[in-house]
């Protein structure tokens, strides 16, 4: 089934595109390109996890929260860039039957959301982070930040897998 009005040429320009095409086509370039989206989600989740934790009021080794924060967030910030370009890539092998998929929609919102969690957090309870940063456990506004964003993400991979096993073919 293909999308219609201006969203399904859209969907459709991207599906026929010299990359949309040349990735489907290939035997090899499709499994590549979802490896490494996969291992930067995976580092995505991983580095988001360890700040979560700390937040929700686990300890780290030695590490303020603060600190914690500032040392997972470039690998954090890269990974997702790289996944967001690896994910892009993989959407526009098959625009028309991602853009139906439900679980895509429901996953892409999921990362909004995540988004807004993570913009609220450090515009409120994360800039007294020097006050309560050594300290366990956490505001509680950091806490269920942490626990948000953590079930978030997990939501997210789990939305991710569904794609999979549930779009309309090409």
């Amino acid at each position: 089934m293909e999308p219609d009005g201006a969203t399904g040429g859209l969907m459709q320009m991207l599906y026929d595109s010299a990359w949309g095409t040349a990735i489907r086509q290939s035997s090899t370039l499709f499994p590549w390109i979802e490896c490494t989206h996969v291992l930067m989600i995976a580092t995505v989740v991983g580095t988001i996890a360890i700040v979560d934790l700390r937040l929700m009021g686990f300890a780290a080794h030695r590490r303020s929260a603060r600190q914690l924060t500032v040392d997972m967030l470039p690998f954090t910030w890269v990974a997702f860039l790289l996944a967001a370009i690896t994910g892009g890539l993989l959407f526009i092998s098959n625009a028309t039957g991602y853009y139906e998929s439900m679980p895509f929609r429901f996953k892409l919102i999921a990362i909004v959301i995540a988004g807004i969690n993570m913009a609220v957090f450090h515009f409120t309870a994360y800039r007294k982070v020097s006050d309560w940063g050594d300290h366990l456990p956490p505001p509680h506004a950091a806490r269920i930040a942490g626990f948000t964003s953590l079930t978030l993400w997990i939501v997210i991979v789990f939305l991710g897998r569904w794609i999979g096993y549930s779009y309309p073919l090409a």
